[in-house]
């Protein structure tokens, strides 16, 4: 078998959200990184994201268990699993947003990555342990008009962590969230809406403690050393990563 390094990381939709940071910076920790994303199978979106993270090995299979399959058959461990998960956040009335909107939010936020871990289970149980991150929000702690379906599905799915932390803490298996607000992203926070603009730079400003976007390669660090910690004992955190947000007294009253 080829030499693919000491520890292997699965990192899930790595095109999108917190995934290129999470790729680089567990390329930048020795990882051998494989990566997922259903928009690889256009071939420019890969190459681009090849160039840029030339050593990334793409995992093609997106049913659950045949992705478990494949990315243990690399290396014949994964380490740690990165599920970086998201799905357009739109704010809409409760009464005028469509029960499809909000199955396919929880389809993509929820029942997706506990497919995922379910299909994992047998194979981390097996190899005697590993790091599960879950990239999820922490944009329920101050909820907004609207946002009824984002909310609901994020805090199911910080609810989902918390549980299955204390499910699996016994087998020797890590499992905590990454739980964004602010963070500069086109999915959510677009630069040329909260960067670029005069009215999204002073929205900043006045709801962020830290005054600014939180930078990726932030994020990245911390989810590879979530996933690279050798404490086992670390387990069911929900570690908000959101600038000091929510805060009342963002901004002294003058």
């Amino acid at each position: 078998m080829a030499d693919f390094g000491t520890r292997t990381a699965l990192v899930t939709n790595a095109l999108g959200y917190a995934g290129p940071p999470a790729v680089s910076a567990l390329l930048g920790a020795g990882f051998t990184v494989l990566v997922h994303d259903t928009s690889f199978e256009d071939a420019e979106r890969w190459e681009a994201f090849r160039k840029q993270n030339p050593n990334a090995v793409w995992i093609q299979e997106t049913d659950p268990e045949l992705l478990v399959k494949a990315a243990w058959g690399v290396t014949g461990r994964v380490d740690a699993i990165v599920s970086n998960d998201h799905f357009p956040a739109r704010q809409t009335s409760a009464v005028a947003t469509s029960l499809q909107f909000f199955r396919d939010t929880l389809e993509a936020l929820v029942v997706d990555p506990f497919s995922l871990f379910q299909a994992a289970v047998p194979m981390l149980k097996k190899q005697g342990g590993g790091n599960v991150v879950f990239i999820t929000s922490c944009r329920t702690r101050a909820p907004i008009s609207g946002a009824t379906v984002a909310d609901a599905a994020r805090a199911a799915a910080n609810a989902m962590v918390s549980s299955l932390a204390v499910e699996f803490a016994a087998d020797g298996i890590a499992i905590n969230a990454v739980a964004p607000n602010f963070l500069y992203s086109e999915a959510y926070y677009p630069r040329a809406v909260y960067v670029e603009s005069a009215k999204g730079r002073e929205y900043i400003l006045d709801n962020v403690p830290a005054q600014r976007l939180g930078k990726p390669e932030e994020i990245g660090e911390l989810i590879a050393f979530l996933a690279a910690t050798n404490s086992k004992f670390l387990t069911g955190a929900i570690v908000d990563f959101s600038g000091g947000w929510p805060s009342m007294a963002a901004r002294p009253i003058e």
